[in-house]
């Protein structure tokens, strides 16, 4: 039994190590301590009838869950004094026999099937202790003797902190009793117990944490010592910009005092006075509000001039695709004219919107992407 016992141990430590010591956080000291309270029946196993010798039985047990699989505590159990019903004075007190002793417990659902971070619904517990036995006695003086007891536990956890169980056991009786010439784990020196329970634990459970793992922190070092590296470029560039912008304020200073120059203009007549153009974003065919006013000096135009038409052709920069591009010039014409016609009200045949694809009217390539817009009076 003892051989059984040690092995159970050992195999259940090297389980908690393999599965749970890297994943929960330990708890406070007072955390996962419980008190609970049993009530059930206790008989012997031999020589007297199993349900005629069968009597109440109460206890008191506290504990500690130490980790998710193992536990460890003190309890104590009374067997209700049953003889003085049958005119016997076996007993002088409320109790015939009394046990006190120290357990542990074992978590088999946690053992083989690892800790899931949170309370299990149900769960059952093995049980081993030993302690001191006591028979109360009037017709001879009261035996003491050493005590051992094995059992599981059926646990159904409520919520985090209450809990029921039904904790069936039995309990030999080490020493020499009764005229019994054998000792140790003998039958005829053994009781069946069966207890319900209920229990608190006090304190919070147990905590999961992420276990340590050495490449992520290796990137994550990585990750800290390239974005320093980037500070510490951007505080260059700053100090570069600031000497930029001192250069500039002085120019600007030198400018602001200078004597103003004049200059002849020679006037010079504009052949593209009856030219406008709207200008659009990279990829987009929508007309921004600063641009709108150009629009707007079409449409007055067109107003004042009844006779008056507009040829709108619609042009793309290089960058991009070339179909998509195409498709976008026909869009920007078209723009211009849905903007005169649905919200000035110029009428559709007087507009004539055409897309001619990629643009190379201007150096600056983004001045391509443009609309012009060509007036002509009647």
């Amino acid at each position: 039994m003892k051989k059984t016992l040690l092995a159970a141990v050992a195999l259940a430590s090297l389980t908690t190590a393999a599965t749970t010591a890297q994943v929960v956080e330990t708890p406070k000291l007072f955390d996962n301590v419980y008190i609970g309270l049993d009530g059930g029946v206790t008989t012997p196993l031999s020589h007297h009838p199993f349900f005629g010798s069968m009597r109440g039985a109460t206890g008191l047990y506290i504990g500690k869950q130490i980790t998710p699989v193992f536990g460890a505590g003190v309890e104590s159990m009374f067997g209700v004094n049953t003889s003085s019903w049958n005119n016997m004075t076996h007993s002088s007190t409320a109790f015939d026999n009394s046990y006190v002793g120290v357990y542990g417990t074992v978590d088999l659902f946690n053992l083989f099937g690892g800790y899931q971070c949170g309370v299990r619904p149900f769960t059952i517990e093995a049980q081993a202790g030993a302690g001191w036995g006591h028979y109360y006695r009037t017709e001879s003086p009261d035996w003491n003797f050493f005590a051992t007891k094995v059992g599981l536990n059926f646990k159904f956890n409520v919520d985090e902190h209450f809990a029921i169980a039904i904790r069936p056991s039995v309990g030999w009786n080490m020493n020499h009793d009764f005229g019994q010439s054998a000792t140790g784990y003998n039958v005829n020196q053994a009781a069946f117990n069966l207890m319900a329970s209920v229990s608190y634990r006090f304190g919070n459970g147990f905590t999961c944490v992420e276990p340590y793992n050495a490449a992520e922190v290796a990137a994550l070092n990585q990750q800290i010592n390239d974005l320093r590296g980037a500070l510490d470029a951007s505080v260059a560039d700053a100090g570069a910009l600031e000497v930029t912008a001192a250069a500039l304020a002085a120019q600007l200073d030198s400018c602001m005092n200078a004597e103003p120059e004049v200059i002849a203009i020679k006037e010079v007549k504009n052949e593209y006075n009856s030219v406008r153009f709207v200008f659009f974003r990279n990829g987009s065919s929508a007309i921004t509000a600063d641009q709108m006013p150009n629009v707007t000096m079409i449409a007055d135009y067109m107003k004042n001039h009844p006779g008056s038409k507009v040829v709108i052709k619609g042009y793309a920069s290089q960058v991009g695709n070339l179909d998509f591009n195409i498709r976008l010039a026909q869009k920007r014409a078209e723009a211009v004219k849905d903007v005169l016609v649905k919200r000035y009200k110029v009428a559709a045949d007087r507009i004539q919107a055409e897309g001619q694809g990629v643009g190379h009217m201007f150096d600056e390539e983004s001045w391509n992407r443009v609309s012009i817009c060509t007036l002509e009076t009647e």
